[in-house]
């Protein structure tokens, strides 16, 4: 790339964990094609990771290959691999926010996240969101959004996200199922340049509810929705059985599948591409992706963290925040 172009901002997550690692060996893998800055604590980065300090992420508009540039952010202290540290949860969220000022000034094209532990920054600093997802949504000012997790294989889309198992029924609504069907539409519209997409839809209850024998659902309210959607000029298809949609050949009749619930969805994404899966946020005013994967106290510091979901979650943000 020659000419200057509106970095990707990469928070730090969760410092004791593999974010900052898997940060620093992303930026070594793409250096040289994508410009892109890191917001955290300098002492965080892994000791062997060349980086340079800028003031501005204008200082980061072009491919920088022999060191890091990052934008610092102050925590107070190191970092201890593993053991997330009370004093550091604020520093955390702080970021976040300061990711998501940037790109939505225009300076910074999209934001990847590295992973937060949920409960440190419950514990630290009583962060009052279920996720990343959720806090967001009340960044940007809107209502409705949705987690999509995508790779070369499949893309898939959660109706209802972090919730128990039990309140799944009561929390998917004909309202809730038809905004994630249209913010999927449209995203896959506007972010993948997909003129038509073909969206899948899953059935609630197993064998989406067996003519009513095992759930009624189906049957009362997400056939006709679909059916009305259809009308209206959405390429859709369902409610249909999950255990059937995922295979290699079902897949290739959809653009992206709406499963009913996080596991529905999660599962068949993480088995046929775990290394590689992306979670992107639809329905934000900007573009925001991160790795499908959490914090792994448990090899954090050790080098063993395996950076493919980062990278793959850089080069989609880089993809769609150059396209807007």
């Amino acid at each position: 790339m020659s000419t200057a172009a509106r970095p990707v901002a990469i928070t730090c997550g969760e410092p004791a964990g593999i974010g900052p690692e898997i940060a620093a060996r992303a930026w070594a893998a793409l250096a040289s094609d994508i410009p892109m800055f890191w917001i955290g604590d300098p002492r965080h980065l892994p000791e062997d990771v060349p980086h340079r300090v800028i003031d501005t992420p204008e200082a980061a508009s072009m491919p920088s290959a022999d060191a890091l540039p990052v934008l610092p952010h102050d925590f107070g202290s190191a970092a201890l691999p593993g053991v997330a540290q009370p004093g550091h949860a604020q520093g955390v969220i702080d970021v976040i926010a300061r990711a998501v000022d940037l790109v939505q000034q225009g300076a910074a094209s999209a934001v990847c996240t590295a992973p937060i532990h949920k409960k440190a920054l419950q514990d630290g600093a009583g962060f009052a969101y279920p996720g990343h997802t959720e806090y967001l949504a009340a960044l940007a000012g809107v209502d409705d959004v949705v987690m999509m997790l995508a790779s070369e294989q499949l893309r898939v889309v959660p109706a209802t996200i972090h919730i128990a198992l039990d309140q799944v029924p009561q929390m998917l609504t004909p309202t809730g199922l038809r905004r994630t069907i249209e913010i999927t539409a449209e995203s896959l519209r506007d972010r993948f340049g997909i003129a038509r997409p073909r969206i899948a839809v899953a059935g609630l209850n197993p064998h989406a509810g067996e003519g009513g024998s095992m759930g009624r659902q189906e049957i009362d309210w997400i056939a006709p929705l679909i059916l009305e959607m259809q009308g209206e000029g959405y390429a859709l298809a369902g409610p249909l059985p999950a255990d059937t949609m995922f295979h290699a050949a079902a897949r290739q009749s959809y653009d992206a599948a709406i499963a009913m619930y996080h596991d529905q969805a999660l599962i068949p994404i993480k088995t046929l591409d775990f290394d590689r899966g992306v979670n992107v946020t639809l329905g934000l005013p900007f573009v925001r992706t991160s790795p499908d994967h959490g914090t792994a106290f448990d090899i954090a510091g050790q080098g063993r963290a395996n950076p493919t979901s980062m990278i793959e979650a850089i080069k989609l943000a880089w993809r769609m925040g150059s396209s807007t």
